[in-house]
């Protein structure tokens, strides 16, 4: 059965918890983002990886990798992102406000998957919010990671949703999330995941500091009209926050107050 949905997810940032000073460490952000369109606009994504070729002078298969522009070149993409029929979802993990980090490091890949269902919980809530007659059914697909196994990140989800039903911690819409729908694909074959690793990037540009200190929230500001809200509110919607850094924490929610 064809999905209401289409979900592209990649993240940014590192799973590690070395953290030294300079590019030797790890990332002190993990960020996971999704762009979820309807199906039925699916193929914009592929006009506008289009159009920025074409306005940045790129060749017809170029592959976008967000890192890898210059500043200038982001902005005109970001902004053609944040005019797309898109809505985006950010879970945002400061990794030294975790109080057992090693809960994380006993088996690969436990904070991703972890951001997942933070992410999907979301994505879910959504797809519902946004369905036309109830239909709100998702094609996940995430930027495949060669190190990781999608068949334990399929298990990991059967295992929440058989959860869920004496939890209720776990706040995951279930007719928006099948576990069969969930695939793997490179960074370089589809338009989506090249946007949705430009939002991804744009957001951990907006809290992950330069060496020199400094952050990025520019791409941040031009895609907030894509962000999730309900009742007005993007935090804990369109941006969830695991950190207990104040200064940090005051900072984005007024980087995305109305």
């Amino acid at each position: 059965m064809t999905a209401d949905f289409v979900v592209y997810i990649d993240e940014a940032g590192d799973e590690g918890f070395k953290f030294l000073e300079g590019e030797r460490g790890s990332s002190r952000w993990f960020v996971l983002s999704a762009t979820v369109a309807r199906k039925s606009n699916d193929l914009q994504m592929v006009k506008i990886a289009k159009d920025a070729r074409t306005l940045l002078g790129k060749p017809e298969k170029f592959v976008f990798h967000f890192r890898e522009l210059k500043h200038e070149q982001r902005i005109p993409l970001v902004r053609l992102i944040s005019g797309m029929p898109v809505k985006t979802v950010n879970v945002l993990i400061h990794k030294p406000s975790i109080p057992n980090p090693e809960n994380f490091q006993q088996e690969a890949h436990k904070l991703y998957r972890y951001a997942t269902r933070l992410l999907l919980e979301r994505v879910s809530w959504l797809c519902r919010d946004f369905a036309h007659e109830g239909k709100c059914s998702a094609d996940l697909v995430f930027s495949n990671r060669s190190a990781m196994s999608y068949d334990d990140l399929r298990s990991y989800l059967q295992l929440l949703k058989h959860q869920s039903a004496a939890s209720s911690d776990i706040s995951i819409y279930w007719p928006a999330i099948s576990c069969d729908k969930v695939r793997a694909v490179n960074h370089d074959k589809l338009a989506g995941l090249q946007l949705a690793d430009a939002v991804a990037s744009s957001v951990f540009f907006a809290v992950n500091k330069t060496q020199y200190g400094e952050v990025e929230e520019r791409y941040l500001r031009m895609l907030l009209p894509t962000l999730y809200k309900k009742q007005n509110r993007i935090e804990g919607y369109g941006l969830k926050l695991w950190c207990s850094d104040q200064v940090e924490k005051q900072r984005l929610t007024e980087l995305v107050s109305p």
